[in-house]
C-alpha cells in the first residue's frame, strides 16, 4: 500500500501566498550569456562518453519538472553523494527577508535518483537550456559535474548537479528541526519550499524510491506547519 505523506496538499497550502519577485538581492551578481557559453563549453569538454547519449542524474526537482525532454529513465545510486537542503534560496522559493533552503547533492553517503537519458539532437542547446534553469548567479550553487552512477547494467556516468560549497549561500548540513521550520514558512515567487519538498517525495515514492531522511522530514514539516496554525 502506498505510503501517505503528512505534508498534503490542505497543508502546503496553508504556506502558500502571492509574493512578487523583486529581482536577484543586493550584492549578487547575475550570469551572463558568456558565463553560461564558457559552463556549456567545460561540460561537453568533460564528458567521458562522448559517443554514447549523454545521461542526466535527477534527483529533486528534475524528476517532476525536468526542462528538457529524455529519451528514457531508469533508476541509479550516486554513491558518495546524499540530498540535503544545504543552500539557502533569497529568491524563487524564498525571499530576502525570509530565505527558503533548497535542495542540493552534497558530498558524502549515497542517493538513489533517475537516470535520462537526452535526445542526441543538439546537446549544447538543451545544455544551455537546463544551466538558465539550475543557476543563475555567480558564483554559482549547483555545479555541473560529470558522476559515476551505479545502475543494473553497471556503472555510467552521468551530469549532476552538485553542491559549490564555495557558494557564499552554502550553509552545510542543518539539523532536520532547523530545515523544517524554514521550509514551512518560506515563500516566494515561483511557490513554497514546503510544495518543493511535498513535489519532490510524491514523485521518488511514485517511483518506488523511498528517501527515509526526506520522509521523516517531510513530518517534521507537517508538524511544524500545525503548530504554527494552533
Amino acid at each position: 500500500m502506498p505510503r501517505r505523506l503528512s505534508l498534503t496538499p490542505a497543508l502546503v497550502a496553508r504556506v502558500t501566498r502571492a509574493v512578487p519577485d523583486t529581482g536577484p538581492p543586493p550584492g549578487m551578481v547575475l550570469m551572463q550569456d558568456a558565463d553560461y557559453d564558457d559552463w556549456v563549453t567545460r561540460t561537453l569538454a568533460g564528458n567521458p562518453a562522448p559517443d554514447r547519449p549523454a545521461r542526466l542524474f535527477a534527483y529533486g526537482s528534475l524528476i517532476w519538472k525536468p526542462e528538457i525532454p529524455h529519451t528514457a529513465e531508469t533508476e541509479g545510486t550516486a554513491r558518495g553523494w546524499h540530498r540535503s537542503f544545504c543552500f539557502r534560496m533569497p529568491r524563487f522559493r524564498g525571499t530576502p527577508d525570509l530565505p527558503g533552503l533548497m535542495m542540493a547533492l552534497d558530498r558524502g553517503g549515497a542517493c538513489r535518483g533517475l537516470l535520462l537519458t537526452l535526445p542526441t539532437e543538439d546537446l549544447p542547446g538543451q545544455l544551455h537550456r537546463l544551466f538558465r534553469r539550475e543557476f543563475t548567479v555567480k558564483p554559482i550553487n549547483s555545479a555541473p559535474r560529470w558522476i559515476t552512477v551505479a545502475t543494473a547494467e553497471g556503472a555510467v556516468p552521468a551530469l549532476a548537479f552538485v553542491m559549490n560549497r564555495a557558494s557564499p549561500l552554502y550553509v552545510g548540513r542543518l539539523p532536520d528541526e532547523e530545515v523544517a521550520a524554514v521550509l514551512a514558512t518560506a515563500c516566494g515567487h515561483v511557490g513554497s519550499s514546503a510544495e518543493y519538498l511535498a513535489n519532490t517525495v510524491r514523485h521518488l515514492e511514485a517511483r518506488g524510491i523511498h528517501d527515509r531522511h526526506l520522509w521523516r522530514l517531510q513530518r517534521l514539516v507537517a508538524a511544524e506547519i500545525e503548530a504554527q496554525a494552533g
